[in-house]
């Protein structure tokens, strides 16, 4: 299944408006009833969902269903984050991250 499209039902992105702000990188739309019939659906605790920009300029959503190949198991398993966190997510805060640093300057609203 990592090589075919699969679609969020009830999920839909979109391209921010054209007067929305820079920090505004994208929009998204949940029909509420069809996402829980699709989240119903499926057995993972973490979905992994990519936004996408087609050819014909079309934003959508897709899951990601990446897994890593079997020769690549070791190497993978001992660089990942543990299994009940995605990727990315380590919650330890970067090496420049610091209260003094953190103002209300830097929240765009």
């Amino acid at each position: 299944m990592a090589n075919e499209m699969e679609f969020i039902e009830g999920f839909f992105a979109k391209a921010p408006h054209a007067n929305a702000p820079d920090f505004v990188k994208a929009k998204v739309n949940i029909k509420r009833e069809d996402l829980l019939q699709w989240l119903s659906a499926r057995q993972d605790e973490w979905i992994n969902i990519d936004i996408k920009e087609a050819r014909s300029g079309k934003w959508y959503a897709s899951v990601d269903n990446w897994q890593p190949s079997e020769g690549n198991n070791a190497s993978f398993e001992q660089t990942s984050a543990p299994a009940s966190q995605p990727p990315g997510f380590d919650n330890v805060p970067p090496d420049d991250y610091s209260d003094v640093n953190s103002t209300d300057d830097d929240i765009p609203f």
